[in-house]
């Protein structure tokens, strides 16, 4: 992933270049060459994606330099990039703490083990519900950890109670349940060690106050006080990442128009499930920044930002 911009991309280049600097292993080895299951492992993915997103952002600065957001989010980890894009961060800050950040989880996921599963074809409310009944019972821990978009919540928590959790889901009318291909239970109470070791290293962690907000996945609203930043991102890894609240407020605030930078094309098929109607575009490799690119220039001319 990312190789392409990597290879033909200068302000790319540029990035993962720094994020080498930032490791004791190869960053293009990890992104490029590494199988699928090594890859996925926490403390190799959330670097590599943290990196492959920066460099689609820096890529499209570079070719549009005027261009400035109304607003910057990021699903789950996502919202490291989307900090060090809005300046909260430098690349080199959101890095090492996203390498925190990966640790703390694989270490709390190989002491309580979990899952995550998609349920497709249910809304919150039986999502809440499925969860419920499920805990009640006394399953074990089990929450909605990503409100994706209408028709699809994640779930996360012990294993057993997840299963139980899904058998629930489908009797309120979930279509399908999807095991993902995570490490732990991740967003939900599970995580709580992890979330505090965060919030304790957070306490050195140098936030900053941007023009441009960010959305927070905790919230589903902007965040610009640098200490209300410490809050939300020490509980993150353990709260619920409320996606679908967070595109329709900002599609309320008059946000049309969605770019998406990094890996594939995943955010853009749930914003459009969220706000019908609006604009996506993505920054995956040099033919679709290129794209994007076109489509910004187009909007410039038109008076669009």
């Amino acid at each position: 992933m990312g190789r392409d911009l990597y290879e033909h991309h200068k302000a790319a280049h540029a990035v993962f270049e720094l994020a080498q600097s930032q490791m004791d292993r190869s960053i293009t080895e990890l992104c490029f060459e590494t199988d699928t299951d090594t890859l996925r492992l926490t403390e190799n993915a959330q670097p590599c994606l943290l990196t492959v997103g920066y460099a689609g952002w820096k890529a499209l600065m570079a070719e549009v330099p005027d261009f400035q957001p109304d607003y910057f989010a990021g699903h789950s980890m996502g919202e490291y990039t989307a900090l060090a894009a809005a300046g909260v961060w430098t690349f080199e800050e959101a890095f090492y703490w996203i390498v925190q950040r990966a640790d703390a989880m694989s270490d709390v996921a190989y002491k309580l083990p979990g899952t995550m599963v998609a349920l497709i074809g249910i809304n919150a409310p039986e999502a809440d519900l499925a969860c419920q009944k499920a805990q009640d019972e006394g399953a074990g821990i089990v929450i909605p950890a990503n409100y994706n978009c209408p028709g699809q919540v994640v779930i996360s928590g012990a294993p057993e109670a997840v299963e139980r959790a899904v058998e629930y889901a489908k009797e309120l009318g979930a279509k399908r349940a999807i095991p993902l291909a995570v490490a732990g239970a991740f967003h939900s109470p599970i995580m709580a060690t992890a979330a505090e070791l965060i919030r304790q290293a957070y306490e050195n962690a140098n936030f900053r106050q941007v023009p441009a907000p960010v959305v927070s996945n905790v919230t589903a609203r902007p965040v610009t006080n640098p200490e209300e930043w410490r809050e939300v991102m020490s509980i993150q890894i353990a709260s619920p990442v409320r996606w679908q609240e967070s595109v329709e407020w900002m599609a309320s605030q008059g946000v049309d128009t969605f770019i998406e930078v990094g890996v594939g094309d995943v955010l853009s098929g749930l914003i459009k499930r969220c706000v019908p109607g609006v604009h996506c575009y993505h920054v995956v490799d040099m033919k679709t920044l290129q794209e994007t690119v076109e489509q910004l220039r187009n909007r410039d001319t038109a008076g669009g930002f």
